[in-house]
C-alpha cells in the first residue's frame, strides 16, 4: 500500500509539476513591466529575452543559489574527494542506460528510426553485457550515445519555447521544456516494474547519486561562472538557451542527413 501509494505521488507530482509550470507563466506574467511599444529598442530587446517571470524568476535563482551553497555544492565536492574519475563516469553510463527507453520513444516520436533503433540497442546491450548500464560495450559495438527529450520532441512538433522559467529546484527550463520533469519522474523503466519496498528506494538512491553526480561534473564551471559574471542569473540564462537551440539545431541537421534510412551523425554525443 505504502509503494502503491509513493509511486502514485510521484506520477501526481509530475503532472501537477508539468501543469504548474505552464499556469505560472500564464499568471505571472505581469511580473516583470515591459517597456513602451514606442521605446523601440527597449521593447524589441525585452521580446528578445521572453523572460517576462524575470523578477519572479531571480527569486528562485536565489533560492536555488542558497540551497546549492549550502548543500548540494558541499556533498558534490565531498562526493569528489571520495570517488574517482573512472567511478563517477560509470555512475552516469548506469544513470544514462536508465533513461534510453524514453529516448527511444521520443525519437521514434521525432521520425527517427535510426536513432530510436540504436537508442534501444544501446539499452539492450548495455543492460546485459554492461551489467545493468554500469558500463558502457555498446559504444564500442558502433552504436554511440545520442541524446533527446520531450521538450526537443515538441520543438521538433513546432511548439515554440515560451517564457524563460528558473523553476526552484531544477533549474534553467523554459514551458515547453518543463514537460521533460514529468518525463523523468517517471518516465524510466522501473514505473513498469511490479511495485516494491526495494525497488522504490532504489529509485530515490539512483535519483540522488545521479543528481549529485551531475553537480560533482559542474562544479568548476559553475564557480567560475558565479565568480566572472557581471549578471550570472543572465549568463545562465543566455548559456540553457544557446545549448538548446545548439541541440534543436543539430537535431534539424540530423535528420536532413540521415534522411530515408541514410545513416546520420548523432546531433548529441556525449
Amino acid at each position: 500500500m505504502q509503494v502503491n501509494y509513493v509511486k502514485g505521488f510521484k506520477r501526481r507530482l509530475g503532472q501537477v509539476l508539468g501543469l504548474g509550470t505552464s499556469l505560472l507563466a500564464i499568471g505571472l506574467s505581469g511580473c516583470a513591466t515591459p517597456p513602451p511599444k514606442s521605446d523601440t529598442a527597449d521593447y524589441q530587446a525585452y521580446q528578445q529575452l521572453n523572460d517576462p517571470l524575470e523578477p519572479t524568476n531571480r527569486v528562485f535563482f536565489r533560492v536555488n543559489n542558497t540551497l546549492d551553497r549550502y548543500a548540494m555544492k558541499p556533498v558534490a565536492k565531498g562526493y569528489v574527494d571520495i570517488t574517482t574519475q573512472p567511478i563517477r563516469n560509470h555512475v552516469g553510463y548506469f544513470a544514462s542506460n536508465i533513461n534510453e527507453p524514453a529516448r527511444t520513444i521520443n525519437f521514434m516520436a521525432e521520425g527517427m528510426p535510426t536513432d530510436a533503433g540504436t537508442s534501444f540497442m544501446r539499452f539492450l546491450i548495455n543492460s546485459t553485457i554492461g551489467i545493468g548500464g554500469i558500463f558502457d560495450p555498446a559504444s564500442a559495438l558502433g552504436y554511440k550515445e545520442t541524446d533527446t527529450d520531450v521538450g526537443l520532441t515538441l520543438a521538433m512538433w513546432g511548439v515554440p519555447p515560451g517564457p524563460y522559467l528558473y523553476l526552484p529546484v531544477f533549474g534553467p527550463s523554459g514551458v515547453r521544456d518543463a514537460s521533460n520533469i514529468p518525463a523523468e519522474l517517471y518516465g524510466t523503466p522501473m514505473e513498469l516494474a511490479p511495485a516494491s519496498d526495494a525497488l522504490s528506494d532504489f529509485g530515490y538512491a539512483e535519483g540522488g547519486i545521479h543528481l549529485i553526480n551531475t553537480r560533482a561534473g559542474l562544479l568548476d564551471t559553475i564557480d567560475q561562472i558565479n565568480a566572472t559574471a557581471l549578471d550570472p542569473y543572465a549568463t545562465f540564462r543566455s548559456l540553457y538557451r544557446q545549448s538548446r537551440d545548439s541541440q534543436i539545431q543539430l537535431i534539424k541537421q540530423h535528420d536532413l542527413h540521415g534522411a530515408n534510412g541514410a545513416p546520420g551523425t548523432p546531433y548529441y554525443v556525449h
